[in-house]
């Protein structure tokens, strides 16, 4: 198994988080300036093993796509185009930012550490990686019950 790497794209910085290779915990990678993401990622790829990619997909309330979406769409059909054999997944990011400043918070850090955007950033990066990570575990847990019933089903 490789790592899975997840990216709070911004049009000026980008956080980015990875698993370990058994796919179990998240933490923060970095945080790095847009322009200079493509070549961080073809050098890190060089030296660690990434079996996908999740990037954010930001949207309003409503479901439609926020804004920011126009910059992070075209970054998705680079990063598809770049890394045509790992597989790009995307995961709501809507309250990332608010989730990544109240852990912030709740770490104790101060307020002048909480105003650096790059942490947050890199914090909303972990965020969207736990939230797929999760995600992955219901649906593979849904799939086995969902066995289990038909199984059980069969033998009555």
């Amino acid at each position: 198994m490789g790592r899975i790497m997840a990216i709070d794209y911004g049009r000026k910085r980008t956080g980015l988080a990875v698993t370990d290779e058994l796919q179990m915990i998240a933490t923060a990678l970095t945080t790095v300036e847009t322009p200079k993401l493509m070549p961080f990622l073809d050098e890190y790829l060089r030296k660690e093993n990434v079996e996908r990619f999740v990037v954010g997909e930001a949207k309003h309330m409503d479901n439609t796509p926020s804004e920011s979406a126009k910059y992070i769409e075209p970054f998705v059909v680079a990063l598809k185009k770049r890394f045509p054999n790992k597989p790009v997944e995307r995961i709501d990011e809507r309250f990332t930012s608010k989730m990544a400043f109240q852990t912030m918070i709740d770490g104790g850090l101060s307020r002048k550490q909480r105003q650096n955007k790059a942490l947050i950033d890199t914090v909303s990066a972990v965020i969207i990686l736990q939230s797929y990570m999760q995600k992955k575990e219901f649906e593979e847990k849904r799939k086995q019950d969902k066995s289990t019933n038909n199984n059980s089903t069969n033998k009555l």
